[in-house]
């Protein structure tokens, strides 16, 4: 069991940059596939961002939404079991509440939301024009 906590949102600028932090307790993060998703009124929930720092790679595996690749970067802290997403160039169509997500029966990281059992409970970020 996961307990997932976002923090970081707030107003910001476009072309602005902003940090979003999720902070894990209950479970190790370490071998467990994270992610950042984001959902505006009246759509589905889209994933932007993953990441997976187990398995036997040494390295781990990023995946990033088509919007969000170049601009977007998610990391890690396996010390301070949390998780990461750092936004620059932001545009205003990346205004949207801003979930984590963890399921540490998947394998491999994953930007499908049924993926996920646990989540956040959201952190806004709405950029301005």
């Amino acid at each position: 069991l996961v307990q997932l906590m976002e923090s970081g949102g707030g107003s910001v600028q476009a072309g602005g940059s902003l940090r979003l932090s999720c902070a894990a307790s209950g479970n190790s993060i370490s071998n467990i596939p994270m992610a950042w998703f984001r959902q505006v009124p009246g759509k589905r929930r889209e994933g932007v961002a993953t990441i997976y720092t187990g398995g036997f790679s040494p390295r781990s595996s990023r995946k990033y939404a088509d919007s969000v690749q170049g601009r977007f970067i998610i990391s890690q802290d396996n010390v301070k079991n949390t998780v990461y997403l750092q936004m620059n160039s932001l545009k205003p169509e990346d205004t949207a509440m801003y979930y984590c997500a963890a399921d540490e029966l998947l394998e491999e990281g994953s930007l499908i939301e049924g993926d996920f059992g646990y989540w956040g409970q959201g952190t806004q970020v709405p950029v301005s024009s």
